[in-house]
């Protein structure tokens, strides 16, 4: 009796579903097998409801045969036609840091050791072409989309022909040349999925066979008639459309820019609706197409549309035979075993500064995680506006094929503001300028107005892991108060104006892919001088040095830290040497000596909140050295100390002298806020000529604290912070805006 109702329930269910939807297309009886096409439109973040929407299908039964789709609609889709089922791509899509990946953010650690040194000081970063300034031309080139793609489609990347997936697929993408509708079946499928979703001033637009590609969702949202031509006899269509917004609403060009584009995206709309036989229309209307943060919400609301038409899913799934074809997917990482590299579109750069970027080389087998990296290294030198690839497997190997197009635009101006207790007030206007003299070559200088006048100048020919060559010139004034220099004088303290104009030839080199080594030549001009003390005939001035020096340098550094400041994961060490080897001898008492400085660094951070940072310094000095003003002084905050001075905190900016020092600091920082932390920071010092000290090397050790709130905002970073040492019983406060400069 229980199979019979369960058999006349079945057969009511499929007569009520076919009269709803008229006949199944191209029969009037019910089919043998009915193959399924499912029409995915776009909506950004909203896309997210089509997973939700796929995990009833499969509850259902249901076997997809062909997919369609645009932007969101067209990653979710090719994921699903290779392979992947609903329960993964959801599980996948949880673990993805979507503001990084739309914003381009590369990680810090591919970024080439002179931006890391030198580039990270501007909030402002502006093109120049022809002597006119511009705009970006989107926020992000999309790299990181592309990066993303291919590593989940990895798995069917031989595959060039989308019909042969296992559901055929395909994508939709507009034209920025014609304004027509580009249908992209075949090629490199994450480069065309990409293409379907550069949605116009977020993401760059993508060149695929010559044309320019962006979100497809701009001429066809719902691309229902492809699907059916593909040979679907039923169509699935999942509709993320939203109601136009309201004069109201529209309160942000990003929802502007959508209303204008909907009105082509919807012309037709209605048309193609009646041309689906089930039609599935999420509630999406309280989120955003950036609303990537409430990616679970959205997927449970798709999952709600429908279960609403769950009992139709089932109709469906009975009169289907076949099963979804399943494919086994690569293990991850999968090994790629390095047969040829070709590299196009390079002009200004050589295939050796590529090849240094991206640390590969023929016959070499890398992991796929490792090929990322690389595409991100020569991604993060910013030379390029779009770095393309597609991998080709064959038997003994795989063709890297790179298509880069080099950015038109060489010139940039760049701006920044700071503020901190030594500096003062600072204003920076930049101007950088790439392939100036030659191939690989970078041109810039920071001039700086406010209270103290500075400039840095900068050249560098950049050939990656091979020897690079630089040249530098620097000029910093500042004044401060101290107690050095008093001994002996009826003065308790002096205001001292300080000068430095360095020039530097140098060599660079990366090797084990990882550490800068550099060697080079150094003059050196300081003066260190009061108007508070008078003596003699110097225009009611008294220098304490006043002298040129030639020197040889040389520095070893490794730079792994995630942030410039405030960091939370990554290593830190800069070790350099210094050799004096002669001077004009202001003070008459130079001989040549040399001076060894190192810092290392670690940080890592508990529960996604909590940080250590551990650091550690030490200088010492190799012969005698009678200038007090070449000596190591320690004390105050800041993190733009230039030759010898050394922050430390509870103790005065330059209150503590020696020709040698060992000091070490713990940090601890709460990010209680996204961008907000409260610090806490620990820091010891020895500043002896003797640090050993027959062996009692913790004797006289100066201690230090602070306590603090940062925030690291787009200006660069804001902190407030209170020092105390007990051995002074001395309080200070020190504030700072902006990036260090």
């Amino acid at each position: 009796m229980n199979k019979l109702l369960t058999i006349l329930l079945f057969f009511t269910t499929v007569i009520v579903f076919s009269q709803e939807n008229d006949t199944i297309r191209n029969n009037d009886t019910v089919q043998k097998d009915l193959k399924v096409g499912l029409v995915l439109s776009g909506g950004g973040a909203k896309g997210f409801a089509h997973v939700g929407i796929l995990k009833v299908l499969e509850e259902a039964g249901v076997r997809v045969d062909y997919i369609g789709g645009t932007s969101m609609g067209a990653i979710v889709g090719a994921m699903y036609a290779s392979g992947y089922n609903a329960k993964e791509i959801d599980s996948l899509i949880r673990t993805f840091d979507f503001d990084k990946i739309m914003q381009d953010q590369i990680p810090r650690k591919s970024k080439p050791f002179y931006e890391k040194q030198d580039g990270e000081k501007y909030a402002i970063t502006l093109p120049v072409k022809k002597w006119k300034v511009g705009l970006p031309k989107a926020l992000s080139k999309g790299q990181n989309v592309l990066n993303l793609t291919s590593k989940l489609l990895q798995h069917v990347d031989t595959i060039r022909d989308f019909n042969k997936l296992p559901i055929p697929f395909f994508c939709i993408a507009t034209d920025l040349e014609t304004g027509k509708q580009v249908l992209l079946n075949n090629g490199f499928l994450p480069r065309a999925v990409q293409a379907s979703g550069a949605f116009p001033t977020l993401l760059e637009p993508v060149e695929i066979d010559g044309k320019l590609l962006a979100d497809g969702g701009i001429v066809n949202n719902f691309p229902v008639d492809e699907v059916i031509e593909m040979g679907a006899d039923i169509i699935i269509a999942i509709d993320l459309k939203d109601d136009y917004d309201t004069k109201e609403e529209m309160n942000s060009a990003l929802k502007i820019l959508n209303q204008i584009i909907s009105f082509q995206m919807y012309g037709t709309h209605e048309e193609k609706i009646e041309k689906t036989d089930l039609y599935i229309h999420p509630n999406i209307d309280n989120y955003e197409v950036t609303s990537f943060d409430k990616l679970a919400e959205i997927v449970k609301v798709g999952e709600d549309a429908a279960r609403l038409q769950f009992d139709q899913f089932v109709a469906i799934a009975g009169q289907q035979s076949g099963k979804r074809k399943s494919i086994i997917k690569k293990e991850n990482p999968q090994k790629i075993k390095v047969k040829k590299i070709e590299i196009e579109g390079i002009v200004d750069y050589t295939r050796t500064y590529v090849k240094g970027k991206m640390k590969i080389e023929n016959g070499e087998t890398i992991t796929f995680p490792d090929f990322v990296e690389g595409i991100n290294n020569l991604t993060a030198t910013g030379n390029f506006t779009s770095v393309q690839y597609e991998i080709d497997e064959e038997e003994d190997g795989s063709i890297i094929k790179l298509k880069l197009k080099q950015d038109e635009i060489s010139t940039h101006v760049k701006f920044s503001a700071h503020y901190d207790n030594l500096y003062k007030t600072g204003v920076l206007g930049n101007i950088t300028s790439k392939h100036v003299l030659g191939k690989n070559d970078i041109f810039s200088l920071d001039f700086i107005l406010g209270d103290n006048i500075r400039y840095n100048l900068d050249y560098f020919i950049d050939n990656g892991s091979y020897w690079s060559f630089g040249l530098k010139s620097r000029f910093n004034t500042f004044d401060y108060d101290t107690k050095l220099f008093t001994d002996g004088l009826n003065i308790n303290r002096l205001n001292i104006e300080y000068l430095d104009l360095t020039n530097q030839l140098y060599f660079q080199t990366v090797f084990s892919r990882r550490f800068a080594f550099g060697v080079g030549a150094e003059h050196k001009r300081i003066k260190a001088l009061t108007k508070t003390l008078v003596t003699g005939s110097n225009n009611g001035k008294t220098y304490f040095d006043k002298s040129g020096y030639f020197n040889a340098i040389s520095y070893l550094k490794f730079d792994t830290y995630d942030k410039k400041y405030f960091q939370k994961e990554g290593t830190f060490v800069d070790i350099d040497f210094r050799w004096y080897l002669l001077s004009s001898d202001h003070n008459d008492n130079f001989e040549s000596f040399s001076q060894l400085k190192g810092k290392v660094g670690y940080a890592h951070t508990f529960f996604d909140k909590l940080t250590f940072h551990i650091t550690s310094e030490a200088g010492i000095t190799i012969g005698d050295n009678d200038n007090e003003v070449l000596d190591y002084h320690l004390g105050g905050y800041g993190e733009n100390y230039i030759n010898t001075f050394i922050p430390f905190q509870g103790y005065e900016f330059s209150s503590l002298s020696s020709s040698a020092f060992l000091k070490s600091a713990l940090a601890i920082r709460y990010e209680y806020i996204d961008d907000h932390y409260l610090m806490s920071t620990l820091n010891l010092a020895r500043a002896d000529d003797d640090l050993f000290n027959d062996g009692r090397i913790f004797e006289d050790t100066k201690v230090g604290y602070g306590i603090g709130y940062g925030f690291d905002s787009f200006l660069g970073p804001i902190e407030l912070n209170y020092t105390h040492s007990p051995d002074t019983k001395d309080n200070f406060w020190y504030f700072n805006l902006g990036y260090w400069f």
